[in-house]
């Protein structure tokens, strides 16, 4: 996106979309109204839990104790990308294509070597990245009571992507939804619910814990490429906002998904993002969007192992509001 039309999406978070589910067809549970998103913005606050000045969030909960917990869950060495491939063209659900420009190549006269450049407006629904904390914003505060005045035309004076320059290295769990439903994807609007997780848990009997980095598969890239891609924001699978409360309890480090992490519609009247506007405001859990999860899937449900060594190494962007990444699932 340009930084104009960035801002733009940051203000549809308080826009309303009708619900996909009509709230007297929904389980009392998983009937929310804004007023829950607001009060869970209080009720699962990271503020302060790290000191006022604190810029890296959960991130916190990465320990050198974490770290070496996660190297040991090397054990056969299988190396798994889980960023998708670039795209470059225009689609439903890529506007904004990467794009790649030859500056060298073999054709150009007097060349010594080839070169090229890159152009990536990452934030978006196609390509894998990072959010950073300064990305959303609530009443005109990001995460830890950082006035949203910090970002400026220079960019992020508070939370920006450059507090995560060191990395991010621990344990990641792939919750794989489909897998759990026995389809091979969801389809879009599917809401994943807390007792979706819960089931997800005790069937594959592994249980998040404190620092842990979880990773949700919708099947997002799989059925993409059996039927096309879509409008997203028109339908996409996704976390219910009634997962938050789970999220909190379970102190996981950062959260990803290969879609936008929300369902959407939301189910929330009045809010499309709810998801990532309490865990990135709210809780200070940076998120990895649009990842590609289905070569993860594939060597886990061999391994029957949903566990792995994690690593995420964003750009070193002073102010940046993100980055685009390839985090790494090391088996």
């Amino acid at each position: 996106m340009k930084p104009n039309a960035t801002l733009l999406f940051l203000a549809t978070i308080l826009i309303a979309l009708p619900p996909a589910v009509k709230p007297a067809d929904q389980p009392a549970a998983h009937q929310l109204t804004l007023a829950d998103i607001e009060r869970w913005m209080t009720e699962l606050s990271n503020w302060g839990r790290w000191g006022k000045e604190d810029q890296i969030g959960t991130v916190n909960l990465i320990t050198p104790t974490k770290r070496k917990q996660a190297a040991r869950l090397v054990k056969e060495g299988i190396s798994v990308s889980l960023s998708h491939d670039a795209e470059k063209n225009t689609a439903p659900d890529n506007p904004r294509p990467f794009i790649h420009q030859m500056l060298s190549t073999s054709a150009t006269p007097n060349a010594f070597s080839h070169g090229d450049l890159f152009t990536i407006a990452h934030h978006g629904l196609a390509h894998t990245h990072l959010d950073s904390l300064c990305h959303f914003f609530y009443k005109d505060h990001m995460y830890n009571v950082f006035s949203r005045q910090e970002v400026t035309a220079q960019g992020a004076g508070r939370l920006s992507v450059i507090q995560f320059k060191n990395g991010i290295f621990t344990r990641g769990v792939l919750i794989d939804i489909p897998e759990l439903k026995g389809v091979p994807y969801l389809e879009p609007g599917a809401a994943i619910y807390p007792e979706d997780l819960d089931a997800w848990e005790k069937k594959f009997n592994t249980r998040l814990a404190p620092g842990d980095a979880v990773l949700f598969r919708t099947g997002r890239w799989a059925r993409r490429a059996a039927e096309g891609s879509w409008k997203i924001m028109d339908g996409s699978a996704g976390l219910h906002a009634s997962c938050l409360p789970w999220l909190k309890k379970r102190d996981v480090a950062v959260v990803g998904s290969d879609l936008a992490t929300d369902v959407m519609p939301s189910q929330v009247k009045g809010i499309v993002l709810p998801v990532h506007l309490v865990l990135i405001v709210g809780m200070g859990v940076p998120i990895l969007d649009n990842l590609d999860l289905e070569a993860a899937a594939e060597v886990a449900a061999e391994q029957k192992r949903w566990e792995f060594l994690l690593t995420v190494a964003p750009l070193a962007v002073e102010g940046g509001t993100g980055s685009p990444v390839n985090p790494i699932a090391v088996f």
